[in-house]
C-alpha cells in the first residue's frame, strides 16, 4: 500500500467514487464522516452516517466518524465568510471540517485529504476562488486532492510526489450528475443514494427558525437544534416560544424533548396537538396557547380540556379554551413547515 490518505466521506455517490478512485490505486483509505444536526438525509432508516458506514464496510476501509459539536455551532451562527440564501456557512464548513482532519494525520497515518467534490456543482463552496479560498485557511493547501476534477486545478503534492497516478483522475465539472453515474457504472459501484436530501441550513423556512434561536436563546443545545426541525414554531414575546406537533410521532418527540421548566400542553377530551412552551409564561400567553392548540385539533366540540404539566413539578391543571380560526396564529409563526426526511 503507498502512502495513506483521509477521504470525506458522506455516503453520498461523489464520495463514494472518490474513495474507490483511490482504493483502485492502491492508496490506503481512512475514511471520515462528519455527522451534523443539519443533515437532511434520503430516509430515516438510512441517513447519512448509515450510507457512509455501509460504504466503509462494503469497500474494506476504517471509518472515524466525527461529531460536528458546539464549536461548529459558533462557526454556523458567525461564519467569516458568510451565508448562502438560507444560514448554510458552505465554505466555514469546509475549512472547519478540513481542520479537523489536518489534526488527524499523525492518528491516522494519513498525509493528504481526499473528497468527493465537483467544481461548479454547488454554487457557494465549489467554484474556484471559493476553493482557493477552502485550501489556504484550512492549512492544508495541496494536500486536498479532488479526483472527480482534478485536471481543472494544478497538480497537488500527492499528485507531484508520484504517490497518486494524475493520468486516472478526471476533470468533471458542473451540476450534472450523469458524469458520476457513467463513472459509477464503470467502477462497478452500486446502490448508491440519490442526491436528493442535503442540508437543512439551506432550507428557508428551517434557517428561520435558526436565527429566531441565535437571536432569543443565547444558551441554545444540541435539544434546542433537535427541536428546530420539529412541528410549527411560534413565538409568542421575546422571552416565549412554543412548538406545536403535527402528527402523533411529532407529539411524542416533543414530549420527550422537554426539558425541566418547560410546560406541556396537552389534549384531555379531544384529539389534537402536543404543545411545548418555553420561556416565560403569563396568563395572556397561557390563554393565547390554550386557543392555539384548540385551533389545531382534529375535533369539532364547543368546550375544549387542555392539560398543563409543568416539566419537574409536581401535579397539572386543566385550562379551558374555545376553538377558534388557525389565521390569528400567523403572525407569530416562526418560518413555514419544515420536512426533514431522516
Amino acid at each position: 500500500m503507498k502512502q495513506g490518505a483521509v477521504v470525506l466521506l458522506s455516503g453520498g455517490l461523489d464520495s463514494t467514487l472518490a474513495v474507490k478512485m483511490m482504493i483502485d490505486q492502491g492508496i490506503a483509505v481512512t475514511a471520515v464522516h462528519f455527522t451534523s444536526p443539519f443533515c437532511n438525509c434520503s430516509s430515516r432508516k438510512a441517513g447519512c452516517k448509515n450510507e457512509a458506514r455501509r460504504v466503509a464496510e462494503e469497500f474494506g476501509v476504517p471509518l472515524k466518524v466525527v461529531v460536528k459539536g458546539m464549536d461548529y455551532l459558533k462557526v454556523v451562527e458567525n461564519p467569516p465568510h458568510g451565508h448562502g440564501r438560507g444560514m448554510n456557512p458552505c465554505i466555514d464548513c469546509r475549512i472547519y471540517m478540513l481542520r479537523k482532519v489536518a489534526g488527524m494525520f499523525a492518528e491516522l497515518g494519513a498525509s493528504f485529504v481526499v473528497t468527493g467534490e465537483v467544481l461548479g456543482q454547488r454554487p457557494m463552496s465549489q467554484h474556484r476562488q471559493a476553493i482557493e479560498t477552502i485550501d489556504r485557511e484550512s492549512g492544508l493547501a495541496g494536500r486536498i486532492l479532488r479526483p472527480l476534477s482534478a485536471h481543472l486545478f494544478p497538480p497537488t503534492l500527492p499528485e507531484a510526489e508520484g504517490i497518486v497516478n494524475r493520468g486516472r483522475l478526471l476533470a468533471i465539472s458542473g451540476r450534472s450528475r450523469k458524469p458520476q453515474i457513467e463513472l459509477a457504472e464503470e467502477l462497478g459501484v452500486r446502490d448508491y443514494p440519490c442526491p436528493a436530501g442535503g442540508c437543512l441550513l439551506t432550507d428557508p423556512e428551517f434557517a428561520e427558525r435558526l436565527r429566531d434561536l441565535f437571536a432569543h436563546v443565547p444558551g441554545y443545545d444540541q435539544r434546542d437544534l433537535v427541536l428546530l426541525t420539529i412541528g410549527r414554531h411560534f413565538r409568542l414575546s421575546p422571552n416565549l416560544r412554543v412548538i406545536l406537533g403535527r402528527a402523533q410521532a411529532e407529539n411524542e418527540r416533543i414530549a420527550n424533548l422537554a426539558a425541566p421548566g418547560d410546560a406541556l400542553f396537552m389534549p384531555e377530551n379531544f384529539r389534537g396537538p402536543t404543545l411545548l412552551a418555553a420561556g416565560a409564561l403569563d396568563p395572556v400567553a397561557e390563554e393565547t396557547i390554550a386557543g392555539m392548540v384548540a385551533a389545531y385539533s382534529q375535533d369539532d366540540q364547543n368546550n375544549y380540556q387542555i392539560r398543563k404539566q409543568v416539566v419537574g413539578a409536581d401535579g397539572s391543571v386543566l385550562v379551558s379554551a374555545e376553538r377558534g380560526p388557525r389565521q390569528p396564529f400567523a403572525a407569530l409563526r416562526i418560518g413555514g413547515e419544515v420536512r426533514v426526511t431522516c
